[in-house]
Order: structure tokens, then C-alpha cells, then sequence
């Protein structure tokens, strides 16, 4: 198979999805690997390294596009890609389909095969884990006094007390931001809807933290003595309620930081919208908002490494046995599949923008097989069935 490494093209995106170790291992699993020009240099893999392991470089995203059986970078697919997409071509990246409804018409229109890389991780992605810390790294920067913050240090001074910090979910993107506070000696309390999870938290870390089930309420009634908030919860697209209103965000003291790191939109966070790292920043109701939507690329070297270690496998299983063999062999591959060939294979993205879907299982004709099982990757349902769609066997 011919694969295409793309050079991510979104604002302030650094990262790579392969460094040079997994092209060698492409190319040495029988495989012709293309790369765009310049597609890792940002990260600090420059195109020789490529070259050495084996890879082609071409000049333009167009090539790659063109000549690539399969194409996979980083982030979704921008406005200025959707003309480049061809039928039955296979596309990775972190497409976020439900919140993203023209971006899912481009692939429908295509008739590309697409997989999203957000729901593809079978032990969390790390871009998960990089956004939590770093995050929590940028909160603590907005909290600098000549950042417009309130000028408090994390763990305080002889006679002067650290920060209290509140972290909205504790999966992975929370536990990442907590191991860096509580280290640090940060005062922290995590909210989450599952009290078995808060119990394994509290048991590690000795109870030196605190732990609440999260609920609006519960938020509002500790606001007024928290330095720092940092949203970690992944928000039903479906949901216009919010979990911090700006009446809320009125409770805290001037100068206090809010950190956005889920920045789903709609999200969470009434007063929450997208920022980029050329300018991070934005005061509201008096509290400091960081909400880069890619804080993962500022540490661009090493999340692509840790992202590339993660992912190639999972793009090397695709590559080895096809589409409709990998989905039998992996279930975390089967409900990553968003497009298919001009059919809908999402469920989220059904049930939150409406559209028709049809089971990956049954539209590639595999029901009857043993299929690697693999959880919902979220809550949300659809019932919305095609009821008349074709059957690949490709």
C-alpha cells in the first residue's frame, strides 16, 4: 500500500503523526511511504532523516493527496483538503466528526474512507496526556501576575499558602493535569460523575487530595475559594447547558484562571471559545481564559513521538490486511470508522447532527464474524438506520 504522511496544515499545529523510526518500519513491512515536504520539521524530524529510513519526500500536500492509497496527519481535515479527497481512499486524523458537520459532508461527498483518530486509542491517546499536563504547565503561566493573572505560585511560599485547583473529570486529560499540580504542591480537589473512579484517586494519592461528584452546584458552591479551574470533561455535543456559567465565573477573584482544555464547542464553559498559541489568552467576567485548542503542539517532539509509537501499529494493521480486516481484528478500528465509501458509520455523529448511519459491522459484511470487541466510544446513541445501503466485501 502506498501510504502519505501529511504536513498538518491547521494554525499553530506542530506535531507529526510518524517520525522517521515508523516510516523505516513501513518500508520494511513492504510498504512505499510518502512524505510531504517539511511534514515533521516543526516537530525537529527534518526531511533527510525521512529520506534515510526509506521515504519519499514530495513537494505539495497535492502529491501526497494524489498518489497516497492512504493519507493520515495530526489534526481534521481543513476547508482547503476537502477538494483533494478521492473515492475509496483511506484518511487518519483526528476529524472529530460530531461537532463538525461540513467536514463529515466533504468525506460523505468523497466517498473516502475515514477513520478518526480520537476514538482509535485502545489505552487513551496521548495527546490526552500531553494536554493535561502542558495545560495545567499554561495554567499556571496565566497565573503569572504580568499575565494578567493573580500572582499566586502553585505551591506557595513560607507564610503563604499554594493554589487551590479545581479539575473538571478525571480521565485521562485530568489525571495528567493532577499528577503535575498535586507534585507540585498545588491544593486540588477532582470532580467526577463516577465515585469508583474518585475512590481509586483518593487511594492514590493517600487522600491528600480532594474528590467531590460534580455537579453544577457542587462547582458553584467552591468557585469563590478556587485559584484555577481546569475543564477536562469531554461535553455531550448535544447538551446547550453548561457546567460554568459566567454568572458562576463572578464568584471567583479577579484574576483567577480558567483552563479549557477539552474547548469543545458548544462545551462546557459558557464563556469558553477557541484561542491559538500566537495569542492564548482572554479575560472574561475577570477570570483569565486559556483555551488553545492544540496545547499538545507546543511540546511537538515529544507527543509526536509518543503519538507515533501509539498510532503505527493500529496504521500498519490497515495497511497489512485492509480496511474490513483490520475492523474485524480491532474493535477500537471499527468504531473509528466515520465514512465509508459514502455512507455514515458514526454513531455520535448521527445522533448529534441527525444524519442516516449504518453499522461499520453491516456495511462491510461482517456481522457473522468474531469481532474484537471494543467499548462505545461515548454516550451517545442513534437510531437513525439507513435502511437500504450496499454491502462492501472490499
Amino acid at each position: 500500500m502506498v501510504f502519505g504522511l501529511l504536513r498538518d496544515i491547521k494554525e499553530g499545529e506542530y506535531r507529526v503523526l510518524l517520525t522517521p523510526l515508523e516510516a523505516a518500519a513501513m518500508v520494511g513491512a513492504g510498504h512505499r511511504v510518502l512524505c510531504e515536504k517539511d511534514c515533521g520539521k516543526l516537530a525537529g524530524f527534518p526531511d533527510e532523516a525521512y529520506q534515510r529510513a526509506g521515504a519519499e519526500i514530495l513537494e505539495s500536500h497535492e502529491e501526497v493527496f494524489a498518489k497516497a492509497d492512504f493519507v493520515a496527519k495530526v489534526k481534521e481535515i481543513m476547508p482547503e483538503e476537502y477538494g483533494l479527497l478521492r473515492e475509496g481512499q483511506i484518511v487518519y486524523c483526528c476529524i472529530h466528526p460530531a461537532g463538525h458537520p461540513e467536514e463529515v459532508q466533504a468525506l460523505l461527498d468523497s466517498k473516502c474512507i475515514a477513520i478518526t483518530a480520537e476514538d482509535s486509542h485502545r489505552w487513551g491517546s496521548p495527546n490526552c496526556e500531553a494536554a493535561g499536563k502542558q495545560g495545567a504547565l499554561f495554567g499556571l503561566e496565566s497565573m503569572l501576575t504580568i499575565n494578567g493573572g493573580k500572582g499566586k505560585f502553585v505551591g506557595g511560599f513560607a507564610g503563604a499558602p499554594g493554589m487551590n485547583v479545581l479539575i473538571l473529570g478525571g480521565g485521562v486529560v485530568g489525571q495528567a493535569a493532577l499528577s503535575v499540580l498535586y507534585a507540585l504542591g498545588a491544593n486540588c480537589t477532582v470532580m467526577d460523575i463516577n465515585p469508583g473512579l474518585l475512590r481509586r484517586l483518593l487511594d492514590q494519592y493517600q487522600s491528600h487530595i480532594r474528590t467531590m461528584f460534580c455537579t453544577k452546584e457542587a462547582i458553584a458552591s467552591i468557585l469563590p475559594q478556587t485559584d484555577m479551574v481546569l475543564n477536562c470533561v469531554r461535553w455531550p455535543k448535544q447538551r446547550k447547558d453548561f457546567l460554568i456559567t459566567r454568572e458562576m465565573l463572578r464568584t471567583m477573584e479577579p484574576g483567577s484562571v480558567l483552563v479549557d482544555i477539552s474547548n469543545d464547542d458548544p462545551g462546557a464553559i459558557e464563556s469558553s471559545h477557541e484561542t491559538h498559541h500566537d495569542n492564548p489568552r482572554y479575560v472574561d467576567s475577570g477570570v483569565v481564559h486559556y483555551c488553545v485548542s492544540n496545547i499538545p503542539g507546543a511540546v511537538a517532539h515529544d507527543i509526536s513521538v509518543a503519538l507515533a509509537a501509539e498510532t503505527f501499529p493500529l496504521l500498519l494493521k490497515i495497511m497489512d490486511n485492509g480496511v474490513r480486516e483490520a475492523c474485524v481484528r480491532d474493535g477500537y478500528i471499527r468504531r473509528s470508522l466515520t465514512t465509508y465509501r459514502g455512507y455514515l458509520t458514526h454513531e455520535e455523529t448521527s445522533g448529534i447532527q441527525g444524519r442516516p448511519w449504518v453499522r461499520p459491522e453491516q456495511i462491510l459484511g461482517i456481522d457473522g464474524r468474531a469481532l474484537d470487541p471494543a467499548p462505545d466510544a461515548t454516550t451517545t446513541k442513534s437510531t437513525n438506520f439507513l435502511s437500504d445501503h450496499p454491502v462492501f466485501s472490499d
